[in-house]
């Protein structure tokens, strides 16, 4: 039996477009590092010590400018972190609040300081305000730990304190979802660009 639900941000709750992110950096700040770091599931480089809580937001928007054009300031490397970000989709948006009012819903994400405010943002903006709708958040940059290692779905589950079977993990990353199962989760593949609400009707 299913008693809290867990989700994956980026490519789940929120739209992500790589291109966009890229070009973004590459026109904006002339930062052509850039493709080296992005990737659809797992962030390299200080991206990914970011993610990581291996460096700080600060840290990495100091060793971007330090390889982009004279006079660009923090503020455009938010601005372009955020044009990875496109969004939720209505069907998303209806999905969560529905399942908000049945189950206790968690976000566990390998994310950053500088992306999260921007998804709390959309959520708000969307009528979910993420510290009511979700009764806990299990982010990489904060736990020093990232997907697919067991040590931060044995912390997820430790902090949600449901037994592993009782808790679905809901992720587009197929290697993440393996990790789930081993670590004794429920956990299903989403398919960005599908109906959320198609993957949980059975919920």
């Amino acid at each position: 039996m299913i008693k809290a639900i867990v989700f994956d941000i980026g490519g789940v709750l929120i739209g992500l477009d790589l291109g966009r992110c890229i070009h973004a950096f590459q026109e904006i700040l002339g930062y052509e590092r850039i493709t080296s770091l992005l990737d659809p599931y797992h962030q390299k480089g200080i991206y990914g010590d970011m993610e990581g809580g291996l460096i700080s937001a600060d840290d990495f928007r100091r060793m971007v400018l330090a390889e982009s054009r004279p006079g660009c300031t923090p503020a455009d490397v938010d601005r372009c972190m955020g044009a990875l970000i496109t969004g939720m989709a209505p069907d998303t948006v209806a999905t969560v609040k529905e399942l908000a009012t049945r189950y206790p819903l968690y976000l566990l994400s390998n994310n950053n300081p500088i992306a999260m405010g921007i998804i709390n943002g959309i959520f708000r903006d969307n009528g979910i305000e993420p510290s009511t709708i979700f009764k806990g958040q299990f982010i990489s940059s904060e736990m020093r730990m990232l997907k697919p290692s067991q040590a931060i779905y044995r912390a997820t589950i430790a902090g949600i304190g449901l037994p592993a079977g009782e808790i679905l993990f809901i992720d587009d990353n197929e290697a993440n979802v393996l990790a789930a199962r081993e670590a004794g989760m429920q956990a299903r593949v989403y398919v960005p660009g599908t109906p959320l609400s198609a993957l949980l009707s059975d919920c």
